[in-house]
């Protein structure tokens, strides 16, 4: 009996969706329906390579000719009833999940089943998530369409320029990573920034830009006086984020190296984060109102000038790996992470996947590029911020710049 599997899995699938239609007290399709169609999908999946394709057409229409007719009943008893069609959708979709079972994609079928439960039951939260969205926010979403979805694809996937390092489909592709990873950070930061105080506002300023939190609570301190510890907070704690996301991109790029590029990375991120608390604990109240100020990260022209950067990044790299030896590349390792460790750490973490570079030297790099960034952001806070934002943020970045130098010194290898 091999098709009692596929049908056990398609009544189980359509009973989760069905529970939910269910319990939000719908009148098309329920508990019993949903499994129902399911099974229905997955019988005429069985049945198809038995006597044509024609099986899964010929369901597909019965279902869709049942639920037009009971719209027609519901309607002519209660022309006001909501003429949405969310349900319908669902069931000619687990109609589809049960076909896909019964074609052996199992676990391509209970994703999309769950997927399908989720997105249902999310109703009220994505429906209140898309009206706070205003207008800067739609277009943020739609420019990274455009970024990920129209430029990427057509980009020629191939090497062009001096050293063989210009590809501008991966150039590109590491544009749409920074803008996905800010752009997720600043939907979270509208979702629950709000909510939280400094240390939320800190953890989510850096998943979009420690550089721009840096500047913005900067002139904050500088505006009012009395933030300047909150304020302090919120700057340390986005540095630390950065080596979070330096984390994530080593991982992304060079997954097969990360047992060599991550652990000096972790020990310095669990240094700032010591750091950090320590500034939470002599803070006192670290409420801290939204910042106002914050605009979507996906620009066109950002993110434009960011994949002119990482090209420079990766030839000045090659270059100075080819002519000027290891001084050259700590060189532009602190250079080009003066105002962004993003660039550096993708062009490093990239050569090193390409085994054009030591892992043990490729963290060094990205780590002297880290510090050099924290330099140039104290010497934001410095001109920016107010003198009590001042002290606190030279103090924690002097003994995290401190560490990092340790590291690079005395870490094995």
């Amino acid at each position: 009996m091999p098709h009692l599997g596929p049908l056990a899995v398609a009544l189980a699938l359509g009973l989760l969706v069905g529970m939910q239609r269910e319990w939000a007290v719908d009148e098309i399709a329920g508990i019993r329906t949903f499994a129902l169609i399911t099974l229905l999908g997955a019988v005429s999946g069985i049945l198809a390579p038995l006597h044509g394709g024609w099986m899964v057409g010929a369901g597909a229409l019965g279902l869709v000719t049942l639920i037009a007719v009971a719209n027609l009943v519901r309607l002519r008893r209660d022309d006001t009833l909501d003429t949405g069609i969310t349900t319908e959708v669902a069931a000619m979709l687990m109609y589809g999940v049960g076909v896909l079972v019964a074609s052996g994609a199992t676990t391509e079928s209970v994703v999309l089943a769950g997927a399908v439960a989720v997105l249902l039951h999310w109703k009220q939260p994505l429906h209140r998530w898309v009206k706070r969205m205003g207008q800067d926010d739609v277009n943020a979403v739609f420019r990274l369409v455009l970024i990920a979805l129209v430029i990427l694809p057509i980009l020629p996937n191939r090497a062009f320029g001096p050293y063989g390092v210009l590809n501008p489909f991966q150039i590109w592709l590491m544009v749409v990573l920074i803008v996905g990873l800010s752009l997720a950070g600043y939907v979270a930061f509208v979702l629950f920034g709000s909510r939280g105080g400094a240390v939320v506002s800190g953890v989510l300023g850096g998943m979009i830009s420690s550089t721009a939190t840096t500047v913005s609570y900067s002139r904050r301190s500088a505006a009012e006086p009395d933030r300047s510890p909150a304020a302090a907070v919120v700057v340390m704690l986005a540095s630390v984020v950065v080596f979070g996301r330096v984390l994530v991109e080593m991982g992304l790029v060079a997954p097969s190296h990360l047992g060599t590029l991550a652990p000096p990375m972790v020990a310095m991120m669990a240094i700032m984060a010591a750091v950090a608390g320590v500034l939470v604990f002599t803070s006192g109240n670290t409420r801290e109102r939204e910042a106002r100020d914050r605009q979507p990260p996906s620009d066109l022209t950002a993110a434009v000038v960011f994949g002119a950067l990482y090209a420079a990044v990766l030839l000045a790299v090659a270059l100075a790996r080819t002519h000027l030896g290891e001084g050259g590349l700590y060189a532009v390792a602190a250079v080009s992470g003066l105002t962004d460790v993003d660039a550096i750490t993708l062009s490093t973490a990239q050569m090193v996947a390409m085994d054009g570079l030591d892992p043990a030297q490729g963290w060094r790099l990205i780590l002297v590029g880290s510090l050099s960034n924290l330099v140039f952001k104290a010497g934001l806070v410095t001109v920016l911020g107010h003198r009590r934002l001042r002290g606190r943020i030279l103090a924690a970045f002097g003994v995290s710049f401190a560490a990092g130098v340790g590291l690079l010194l005395f870490w094995p290898g």
